[in-house]
């Protein structure tokens, strides 16, 4: 039987990249994001079943809208994989970044539980199901200039973390996903040297293979993982100088 996958953050990067690989699968495929000319456009080159559906994470009745529409044609699907995100550079000393603040929190974060919300007790009552939720190497210490995307990555992160002990019991796996650098809209710009910069059709396909294993946690790639296990042990004064010395994200819309 084919899998059922939802995912958001489905037109661009990593989220589109993953349906592409679900797609070879053969895959039943619930689209989600904002922008729905770019959901079609995808929607047209999938060699599969697919839905789309416009919108926005951070609007729990969309959210729910769109679960109830895909379960009510295909079912309860088998994974669902909290991709949507958005980045930006931010200060908190400037008053326009604080609405920035929320943006970002509200999508990384508060996106990621109205993503899960209407399945956790489908889930419950079948006894199986999967939430993957992408996170970030960015959410392991915070970056200068990044306040608020490298605090909504580390709340996901410890977030994903609560979800899954809580529905352990429940037979539903979560697992929890941190790209390093992944070529994508986000990261185009960057204007700053990327170590191990991997493409998005590469980290989907490791990400996938993760998934099937239900992994509890994954950094992609694999170098990031090393960088990451540093970063987690590094005594705070040293990552203080260390992190001082770090380029800083642009300020872009969000």
């Amino acid at each position: 039987m084919a899998l059922k996958i939802i995912i958001t953050g489905a037109s661009s990067g990593i989220g589109q990249a993953l349906a592409k690989e679900y797609a070879k699968q053969g895959a039943v495929i619930g689209l989600l994001a904002r922008r729905k000319e770019e959901l079609l456009a995808l929607q047209k080159i999938l060699p599969c079943k697919s839905l789309i559906f416009p919108v926005d994470v951070t609007d729990l009745a969309q959210c729910r809208w769109a679960a109830e529409e895909f379960m009510a044609l295909h079912g309860a699907p088998d994974i669902v994989i909290a991709n949507a995100g958005i980045s930006s550079g931010t200060l908190t000393e400037n008053f326009s970044d604080l609405e920035t603040f929320k943006k970002i929190i509200a999508t990384n974060l508060i996106g990621v539980t109205h993503t899960f919300y209407p399945f956790i007790q489908v889930f419950k009552n079948r006894g199986s199901g999967q939430f993957v939720g992408i996170s970030s190497v960015a959410g392991i210490r915070g970056l200068p200039g990044a306040g608020a995307y490298s605090s909504s990555k580390a709340a996901l992160t410890n977030y994903l973390e609560s979800l899954r002990v809580e529905l352990a019991a429940h037979n539903i796996d979560v697992t929890t996903i941190a790209p390093g650098y992944i070529k994508s809209p986000m990261t185009d710009t960057n204007d700053f040297t990327m170590p191990f910069l991997m493409s998005a059709d590469r980290a989907a396909q490791s990400m996938i293979k993760a998934i099937q294993k239900k992994k509890k946690f994954l950094i992609v790639p694999w170098q990031m993982s090393i960088v990451g296990k540093i970063m987690h042990v590094l005594p705070t004064f040293v990552w203080d100088w260390l992190a001082k010395k770090a380029p800083r994200k642009k300020k872009i819309p969000v």
